[in-house]
């Protein structure tokens, strides 16, 4: 009998957790794999909540998150802690996810011990490297890195392909974050928490808005922030909620400009299971979030994009999602626009997501076992994009 594949997944952030979850539970169940975790917690109680959601029992926890960390800290105290747990498991292959400084980290720790590496979610790309940063880096640098790329569409296998990778080491598979949300999104859900239930039984027009992006602190963000408190004042049948970054920059200005806004619910950063329930009851969506350009769709909710550029064109190209950058202007006139025009709102609404079909972990599993010869099968591809 063939030796299993010890597979290492190693990851730090919620977004992270989020989308790796569905790969490793399905790695536990892949007979020929020993699945191992390690997580840095670059965010702690974020990410927390979703391995609980999943019931994930990391292996190994380097718990690097400290108050005002930079990247300096989150790239040292990563790469060293890593060293032992690599030394001490030896997986055959480690898998990162995306764009974090743990995935970029991650990927470099194993490459000094010539450990192959695997990259979930390859080949995005705005081709700007500071926007988003550190992201954009992150990425380009990890598939640099990588010997399996997962590439979510066919547009990110294409960025890839232009890079000079391997077509054979490119398998298309969707998106993880479909299989994470499919399997978390019900019709009946209740929230736990009264008034947010009430606000979505009681409100007929609701705003979902997230910010967290480094290069929209200060301006930028506030100008966003200005932009919804005109949409309130067009539209008073509207309502916001609005669960706030930790980050100290961002809450001081959501504060001062949102903060006494009577239909404004301001609340904590949410568990993963609420928060994609809370977006299955908004009405539109307004972020400057990666991965929820992704998820929206899936539940037929517009997306209005608070960033200048994207490394998820698809779904522009689908018309699921909406570059508005962060001028007030046409923030106000873009989200106006979906409120009073029905037609607007359907073409957004109901375009497809080109994004995956929920099977994207069993596609990945199927691939290690295609590379390391556990499997003649080669997993079928994700081709709607």
């Amino acid at each position: 009998m063939p030796k299993p594949i010890k597979v290492l997944s190693i990851f730090g952030t919620r977004p992270e957790a989020i989308k790796m979850a569905p790969v490793v539970k399905e790695l536990e169940r892949t007979e020929q794999i020993i699945s191992k975790v390690a997580v840095t917690a670059q965010h702690r109680e974020m990410l927390d909540q979703v391995l609980g959601l999943f019931d994930i029992q990391p292996d190994y926890d380097l718990n690097i998150m400290a108050p005002e960390q930079t990247l300096y800290d989150i790239t040292a105290k990563a790469l060293l802690g890593l060293k032992p747990i690599l030394e001490q498991e030896k997986p055959d292959i480690v898998l990162v996810h995306g764009d974090t400084t743990t995935t970029f980290i991650a990927s470099l720790a194993s490459y000094y011990q010539q450990i192959a590496v695997g990259h979930v979610e390859a080949g995005l790309r705005t081709h700007n490297k500071y926007s988003p940063f550190p992201e954009e880096m992150n990425r380009k640098l990890t598939g640099s890195l990588s010997d399996m790329h997962f590439a979510p569409t066919g547009t990110s296998r294409e960025n890839l392909l232009d890079e000079a990778v391997d077509p054979e080491a490119i398998y298309v598979t969707g998106n993880t974050v479909i299989d994470a949300l499919l399997a978390t999104v019900r019709p009946d859900y209740t929230f736990a928490d009264p008034n947010l239930q009430q606000i979505v039984q009681k409100e007929k027009e609701i705003l979902l808005v997230t910010t967290h992006r480094r290069e929209n602190l200060g301006e930028p963000m506030r100008q966003v922030y200005q932009a919804l408190r005109e949409v309130l004042a067009q539209r008073p049948q509207a309502f916001i909620i609005f669960p706030v970054h930790k980050n100290p920059a961002v809450r001081r200005v959501v504060e001062e400009e949102l903060g006494q806004h009577p239909r404004v619910q301001l609340i904590e950063p949410m568990d993963y299971e609420p928060f994609v329930n809370l977006m299955n009851q908004a009405t539109i969506i307004l972020t400057d979030s990666g991965g929820m350009q992704e998820e929206a769709p899936s539940l037929g909710k517009p997306v209005l994009v608070l960033r200048d550029t994207t490394e998820r064109p698809e779904a522009v190209r689908a018309g699921t999602v909406k570059l508005v950058g962060t001028s007030a202007t046409i923030i106000t006139n873009e989200t106006l626009t979906l409120l009073k025009n029905p037609e607007a709102y359907k073409a957004m609404a109901n375009a497809v997501n080109p994004y995956g079909d929920g099977k994207a972990s069993q596609r990945i599993a199927q691939a290690i076992l295609y590379h390391f010869r556990q499997s003649d099968q080669l997993p079928d591809e994700y081709g709607l994009v």
